[in-house]
């Protein structure tokens, strides 16, 4: 499943920053986490739609003053909105015990499900990560969402056993954001009376499928696959839908939280080189820095990495102390004495953090040195420190 892979990869290494996903149709979304964790995940095209159904689900308390969101929006200041306006309302309703935090950690479980769903649902996703250190103003909102923040291996595991039961109804092709509407009453009212009687009213191309699920009070996959029949005789037609409008009234707010998340383009790409013998490790870095825009090259074999760092020529190396018929020692000393590497960072990694290694890496010409298991947002910290000023990210 699409970005479940990435995900997974920044739980293990507890990131704290956000993921950004654009689709080439213009699409957006983007994940909030904190320490490997979902805080919130928001985006695509039915930002509203979903909010609202699902505040009628796991918040109905709430669902019933839907007027007062506006005026909930507009106490708000504008820097409350780091997160978008739904995490925003949220957050203001926790703090006034309007909800609890189970019903908020339900709320944005569900949310992330439905979107990586979308994502799934997706030819092509493009993905960029922005750790917390590059963004100031999410800082704040992160270390209090931890208290709701949703497990990623979860949501991921709920997401793909929908995606595959929408695949075995055969509505793959089909989005649960589109409406139904009736195209032949007449046939299905003759065959399928009791279906027609029932929902009628609401195939009229206004109630998307996760909408009518939740007016039944049933799950999409099996609203989706009582209408599969009328969708397949051509008696009902899935039909696109617009969102609502955001309900923001301010304008100094309306400007801030309908600006999309954006994709940054690359002005030069830093290459980064990591000489590791673990397959974890390398996979783990060349997803989570090829996310962050950089070039990523993993090198397994210990005696054939200073010929491959010769021809790649990367900007900074990650370099494992330990492995099989070398050690990071020996490798950093001799890319030390070739002339292409005097002042190349160089980064090693150990699972053991103590004072001897430290020093004896210093010795042998290591720019800094990391700990195993890794961590994504001391990962990015290191590269930035030594790479920010040749590159623009």
């Amino acid at each position: 499943m699409k970005s479940s892979q990435l995900l997974r990869t920044l739980e293990a290494v507890r990131f704290s920053g956000q993921l950004l996903q654009a689709s080439p149709g213009g699409l957006q979304w983007v994940f909030y986490l904190s320490q490997g964790q979902i805080c919130y995940a928001t985006g695509g095209g039915h930002a509203v739609r979903r909010w609202r159904r699902n505040v009628a689900l796991y918040c109905p308390q709430m669902a019933a003053h839907r007027m007062l969101w506006y005026f909930d929006l507009g106490s708000l200041a504008a820097e409350s909105f780091g997160m978008g306006w739904e995490y925003a309302l949220l957050n203001l309703w926790r703090s006034k015990q309007k909800i609890t935090d189970e019903q908020a950690a339900k709320l944005i479980h569900s949310i992330a499900v439905e979107i990586l769903f979308d994502i799934a649902q997706t030819a092509t996703v493009t993905e960029q990560i922005q750790p917390e250190s590059q963004l100031p103003a999410l800082a704040a909102f992160l270390g209090d969402a931890e208290a709701v923040s949703v497990n990623i291996s979860d949501a991921i595991e709920a997401a793909q056993l929908r995606w595959q039961s929408w695949q075995t109804i055969k509505l793959d092709r089909h989005s649960p954001h589109s409406a139904p509407m009736i195209r032949q009453a007449e046939p299905m009212k003759n065959h399928l009376p009791k279906l027609y009687q029932n929902l009628s009213s609401r195939l009229n191309g206004q109630h998307t499928l996760y909408e009518l699920a939740t007016q039944m009070k049933r799950d999409v996959v099996e609203v989706g696959a009582s209408l599969l029949p009328c969708v397949q005789l051509g008696w009902v037609e899935l039909v696109r839908v617009n969102d609502f409008p955001v309900p923001v009234l301010r304008q100094d707010v309306r400007q801030e939280v309908l600006k999309p998340p954006s994709i940054s383009t690359l002005k030069k790409a830093a290459k980064i080189a990591c000489v590791d013998d673990s397959a974890l490790v390398r996979n783990m870095l060349q997803e989570l820095l090829s996310s962050a825009g950089y070039e990523f090259t993993g090198i397994s074999d210990p005696l054939r990495s200073i010929g491959i760092l010769i021809a790649q020529k990367p900007d900074l190396i990650f370099l494992d102390l330990v492995m099989p018929n070398a050690n990071g020692y020996e490798i950093c000393q001799q890319l030390r004495k070739l002339s292409q590497f005097r002042q190349t960072p160089i980064v090693i990694l150990t699972g053991n953090d103590g004072y001897a290694n430290r020093l004896r890496s210093n010795f042998a010409g290591a720019s800094d040195f990391l700990t195993k298991p890794l961590d994504a947002e001391a990962v990015l910290n290191v590269i930035n420190k030594y790479l920010k000023t040749e590159f623009v990210r």
